[in-house]
């Protein structure tokens, strides 16, 4: 898979084509937005969804975490539907998610869609945390939010080429901060150039759309 590296803050980062950040100088593989049971919520107000999203969000972090072998892992909030999300996980999705923390420090960034994560996931829970040039948070700050890596706003983009129009998921970042993409495989997305993103940079800003196996860097 091709590898994108930007920087943010001085900080040097991999965009992951599978929607995910990895700090190689911190070992650090970042994710946002995995709304774990999102079909079973779904479900309860009869819009049926095949209820495979949490299972196939866990092994597609598994996958990431064999490439990086990250020693370090932080979900940027909203990891769960909903308040009642993480009672639904089956055995074997419990079990996933303690073989992904095995000898990898997790940090649990709250969401307001899980402000209150349960303690038997295991790892740290912090509404944001600061680490080198970064500090890690679920919404974005509307402050100038120097160095500043974000979920919640789930960017997408559209792209038209040769008669086709394509809408990717992306990260979007002008250097000084960065929104990630949501990770979940039932997220949804927000247009870039919506104003709850283009007024987090007043300059210019690239849109890191998600390929098959690279990421495209387009004009956001």
């Amino acid at each position: 898979m091709d590898e994108t590296l930007i920087d943010v803050n001085g900080e040097r980062l991999l965009l992951d084509a599978a929607g995910a950040l990895y700090w190689p100088a911190e070992r650090t593989l970042v994710m946002a937005d995995l709304h774990f049971e999102k079909g079973s919520a779904y479900a309860r107000s009869a819009q049926l969804l095949p209820p495979y999203d949490t299972r196939t969000t866990l092994k597609r972090i598994a996958a990431l975490v064999a490439r990086h072998a990250p020693t370090r892992v932080i979900a940027l909030g909203d990891s769960f539907h909903d308040r009642d999300a993480a009672a639904r996980l089956d055995e074997c999705e419990r079990e996933m998610l303690a073989r992904l923390g095995h000898g990898v420090e997790w940090i649990w960034i709250a969401g307001n869609h899980d402000p209150a994560i349960p303690a038997w996931l295991g790892g740290h829970i912090a509404d944001e945390i600061a680490i080198g040039g970064l500090v890690f948070r679920h919404e974005p700050s509307p402050l100038r939010g120097v160095g500043e890596i974000a979920g919640h706003l789930h960017p997408c983009k559209s792209v038209t080429r040769r008669g086709r129009t394509l809408r990717r998921r992306c990260f979007a970042s002008d250097g000084s901060r960065l929104v990630m993409p949501a990770f979940g495989a039932y997220a949804g997305g927000l247009d870039v150039r919506d104003r709850a993103v283009r007024t987090l940079f007043p300059d210019a800003f690239l849109a890191y759309l998600l390929g098959q196996r690279r990421v495209y860097a387009v004009a956001g």
